[in-house]
């Protein structure tokens, strides 16, 4: 075909992700990239029909034009966000100007009635199954992961919350739902969910709610301004006070000044990293798995970590 290695691979890709899909399913396109601004404010529209349309043989597919400009340029996508419906392989629909979730679900209800779609994910005995597939559910609760690495924790929550309900035995999906709940300062809340995830067999020790139980843990440092000033005043007033700097770098993560406090941690640490056998390193870790091990910013301070350890 006169493909180069990466093109090749992208059409393997885009097999594998869309076309495989749309032989018995109704494939959403979502043409996006990191820096419009309308692609991620049309984002949540899109996930949130299809997860609703999930059982009833609608997938959504996500291209980042970036990364993958091949398969962009044989879609000839001049702008976006860019959406198209794909069946068996073909576009069917542009859903480009269905911008809102009405306007969305008129369309596919319309394309639902006039071709043959396959309900649920592999169609059980009379071709209809409950709710969306695994491999569905783990693509909304990386969804959610996303929105949460990219700041938007209320896109997150809806994300999750929508995954919990199709499969209420999902840790993953439950822990990110408190995590998201956190950062929008729902304490209360995140706790209510942390202790019905405890009390549940199936979730409890599961890695995804233990990392969500650090950072509900963190919250609970929170303090309001005044506090947060004068805790930082005692922290640079006396250097070698190392239980004040402590207190102050969980109170600034717990305000969402997260660089001050691994800075804090991380000089503490370069300092005396025996202290309080290794306290400001186990803090550090903690706030580490209360973000998540993949996000940029965590995987950043690590580095920094282990030049600082290990040179």
């Amino acid at each position: 075909m006169g493909l180069n290695i990466e093109e090749q691979k992208a059409v393997e890709r885009f097999q594998k992700e869309v076309v495989e899909p749309s032989k018995s399913k109704l494939v959403i396109i979502d043409f996006w990239a990191e820096w419009c601004g309308p692609c991620k404010a049309l984002a949540p529209t899109l996930e949130k029909v299809a997860a609703e349309y999930a059982d009833k043989g609608v997938v959504l597919a996500k291209i980042n034009v970036d990364e993958e400009q091949f398969i962009a340029g044989q879609f000839q996508v001049k702008s976006i966000p860019t959406v198209y419906a794909m069946f068996q392989g073909q576009p069917v629909a542009d859903l480009t100007n269905a911008r809102s979730e009405s306007q969305l679900k008129q369309v596919l209800d319309q394309l639902l009635q006039q071709l043959p779609i396959q309900a649920g994910a592999d169609g059980g005995e009379n071709g209809a199954q409950q709710g969306p597939s695994p491999e569905e559910i783990a693509q909304f609760v990386k969804m959610g992961e996303d929105a949460l690495s990219e700041g938007d924790a209320q896109r997150a929550a809806s994300i999750f919350a929508q995954v919990t309900e199709f499969a209420a035995d999902n840790a993953p999906a439950h822990a990110g739902l408190v995590r998201a709940m956190v950062q929008l300062g729902q304490v209360d809340e995140a706790k209510q969910v942390m202790a019905a995830l405890e009390a549940d067999p199936r979730l409890a020790g599961d890695p995804t709610v233990t990392a969500a139980k650090s950072a509900l843990e963190l919250a609970d440092t929170q303090v309001d301004e005044g506090e947060l000033a004068s805790l930082k005043a005692a922290a640079e007033a006396d250097g070698a006070d190392m239980d004040a700097r402590l207190a102050y770098a969980e109170a600034a993560f717990a305000a969402g000044q997260r660089d001050e406090a691994a800075d804090t941690l991380l000089a503490m640490i370069e300092e005396d990293r025996e202290w309080n056998e290794g306290a400001a390193r186990a803090k550090l870790l903690q706030i580490f798995e209360a973000i998540g091990l993949e996000d940029d910013w965590v995987v950043a301070t690590r580095r920094r970590l282990s030049k600082l350890l290990f040179g």
